[in-house]
């Protein structure tokens, strides 16, 4: 599990040393995927395969379900970490998140995120308002 927040950097080859806690379960292989808010997601392989099955049973009839398929699978790109735990962003995923030399690693349980450090700031302060406020369900049967 990817907990915790974290402040590598890239370095000028778009290259990040992903977090000392996360090297074990990413040693086996990542795939980098756009995240739906201007982030890189980073999946374990064995997971992006798990998630990749589960949404072979989407309907291909559905424009929704084809269109999410498409940038997803168009955006992701596998890597094996080096032994200094590094990877590398490819330029078009850095463009889409906006990432520069300072970034943001977050856990979000099954995978973690690249976020540039600006728009984390912004998103977390914009969040952590509506999250005390929650009074609701957020996920039906869980919270």
């Amino acid at each position: 599990m990817f907990l915790g927040t974290h402040t590598p950097r890239l370095d000028e080859k778009g290259r990040l040393v992903l977090p000392a806690k996360f090297r074990e379960e990413l040693a086996g292989g990542v795939v980098l995927t756009k995240g739906q808010d201007r982030s890189v997601v980073v999946w374990p392989q064995a997971e992006f395969v798990l998630y990749a099955d589960r949404l072979s049973d989407s309907s291909r009839s559905d424009a929704k379900a084809r269109a999410y398929l498409r940038v997803l699978f168009s955006s992701a790109c596998d890597e094996i970490p080096d032994r200094q735990g590094r990877v590398t962003v490819p330029p078009a995923l850095r463009d889409y998140a906006g990432l520069d030399r300072e970034v943001v690693v977050v856990g979000n349980g099954a995978t973690c995120e690249i976020w540039a450090t600006e728009a984390w700031n912004a998103y977390l302060s914009q969040q952590e308002v509506a999250y005390s406020d929650l009074s609701e369900e957020v996920v039906p049967g869980l919270i």
